[in-house]
Formats: structure tokens, sequence, C-alpha cells
């Protein structure tokens, strides 16, 4: 007796595959994050990161150029400044390897939409996101720091400004301060639900922003905690994020799909450091197929429910895309 369902039928060629697929990227989904140092004519190879680098101002606007060419719209810049101290003063500087990059981006790329990550790890010496005081990460005393460097962005032409640190209240803080100042129309995309994950690891050595001391468990989220996850985007919807965030990607997928279903915002997902140097080191090992399998983990994360994906692969990936 054969078959009644043949679900078949809708695989047997390309053009059928593609006319039914229910889920599809787009290079206009991604937004490539850029590490900007201070100096000129530097591009640095990040070790552990493959194809990524750290890039002084105008090393840095090329790899813009190019990204908006392949049809990335957005960039995400962290900073890596010439001194750091127990303040992350430069995170807040007017004059930052930050600021004064983005003044010359959106002057040389007005089209490009430019995002700045909000935190001070990169910045401090002791490598925490907040201000420490007796080997403790205090909360409050971080909120204004964080609010006046995201308000340095918005004054130096950032379109988007994104709190990384994981601190109680910072979206309230932040977007107080940007109103405060003038800035009512720059929005918010939250790190709303940031665990305090072993997929950084590259990161760390890109943004030179390894903890010098403990590490990040009393403010990044827990892994094992999903119902958490509602929480913090909850409440980072009351404060005023306009959008909200899920880091890592790959393995929060579950954590993706269940705030796209709870709430209406705008999902987006960061596609860490970790998750793209696997690929990189599976590739250069000759154990996958390196193109495929990116494509099949960033198409993972837009069926979970991801508008938006973060990922160092935007590139490589438009690139397929475009073809």
């Amino acid at each position: 007796m054969f078959p009644v369902h043949r679900p078949r039928r809708l695989r047997k060629n390309p053009i059928i595959r593609e006319m039914v697929r229910e889920t599809s990227l787009s290079p206009s989904d991604f937004i490539y994050p850029l590490f900007i140092t201070h100096g000129r004519g530097i591009r640095k190879e990040i070790s552990s990161m493959p194809d990524c680098y750290q890039e002084s101002s105008d090393m840095a606007l090329k790899s813009a150029k190019e990204a908006l060419s392949l049809g990335i719209p957005a960039v995400i810049l962290f900073g890596i400044p010439e001194h750091k101290d127990s303040l992350g003063s430069g995170a807040y500087d007017e004059h930052g390897v930050v600021q004064e990059f983005i003044k010359r981006v959106k002057d040389k790329l007005p089209e490009l939409y430019v995002i700045t990550d909000v935190c001070l790890c990169e910045y401090t010496k002791h490598g925490h996101c907040g201000v420490v005081r007796d080997g403790e990460i205090l909360n409050d005393p971080t909120l204004e720091l964080l609010a006046k460097e995201a308000v340095s962005h918005a004054r130096a032409g950032a379109d988007m400004v994104a709190p990384s640190d994981m601190m109680d209240g910072r979206v309230r803080a932040i977007r107080q301060a940007l109103d405060d100042e003038g800035f009512s129309d720059t929005p918010i995309m939250s790190y709303s639900a940031k665990y305090a994950s072993a997929f950084y690891g590259p990161f760390r050595e890109a943004a030179e922003s390894t903890p010098q001391f403990g590490d990040r468990r009393s403010y990044q989220m827990d892994p094992p905690n999903r119902r958490e996850a509602i929480k913090e985007v909850s409440l980072d919807i009351e404060e005023g994020a306009d959008i909200v965030m899920v880091k890592p990607a790959l393995a929060y997928l579950d954590i993706i799909s269940d705030i796209r279903n709870t709430f209406n915002l705008p999902v987006a997902a960061y596609n860490v450091s970790g998750e793209y140097s696997l690929l990189k080191a599976g590739a250069r090992l000759g154990w996958i197929d390196y193109e495929r399998v990116m494509m099949e983990v960033l198409t993972s994360i837009k069926r979970a429910g991801a508008d938006l994906i973060l990922t160092y692969h935007a590139k490589e990936a438009a690139r397929i895309l475009n073809k």
C-alpha cells in the first residue's frame, strides 16, 4: 500500500524547496561587530577569532564600508582604549576611541546604522562591567557611568545604544539620561537575557576585557535558568527598551523562542565569539563544511525567533546570500 501523504513532493527540487521555505535569511538581518582601537593603520587579527580584527579608526571605516556594500545595514562598536582605569573613564570620554569613530563613520557613511555597546569592561583595569569596591561589583554607582557613556555615544552621533552590563535598572537610567539630554529619539537595544557563558572566551581576547579577579556570575544570568529570562526581558521593556536581546544565541535557542512568543518587541540574538570560533576551528581541521554549517546555525537562530542577529559571520554569510 502506498502512502497517502507524500511530504517529499515539496522537496523535489530547489525551486519548490525555496518556494515553501518557512525561514529565510537576508543580509539585512545582520549586525556586524567592530573592535575599534587607538592609533592608525592598525589591523591586528584576533588569534582566537580568525578573520576578525582589532582595527584603528581608518581601517575600521573600510570594514564598515565593506559590510554596507554587502547589504549589512548596521554595525555594533566595541572600544579598546589606550589607557584603562578603575572607573573606565575611557568609556564616557567625549574623545574616546568609539566616540571619535562614530563621528568619522557617520560623516563618511551616513547611511550606515551605528549601534554602540554600552559597558565598562573594555575600559576598566579590573575587567568588570561596573564599579568595584572591596572586590564587589556595585550596581547603583555603575548606573551613572553607564548613562554618561550612552549619552556620550548619542552626542557623537550613534543611532542606537546597547547596554550589555546586566546591572539592575540600567535601561531606565540610560533612558532617562538620554531623554534629559535631548536624545529621546535614540533607541535602546538591551542585552536583556545575557548569560554567564563560557562561550565568551574569544571575545575577551578581542576586547581585552578578561576579569582580573573572580567572574561575572554575580550579575550575568545563570545558564540553567529559563523563566528568569522572561522576568529580565519584562523589566527591560518596562524601563524603556526598544529591542531586547538574548546572548549567547546558539546554546539558548529555547530562550529566543520563549521571548519571541511572549513579547511583541523586536528580538535580537548575539551569535557570540565562542560559537563563531568553534566553526572556524572545525573548518581549519577539515571536519565540517564551514559554509553550510554557518548558514544552518544562522538559520536556526532566525527560525527560533530572532529578528536581528549580531554575528561575526555577517560578511561571509552576506556574500553567500548575495550570490
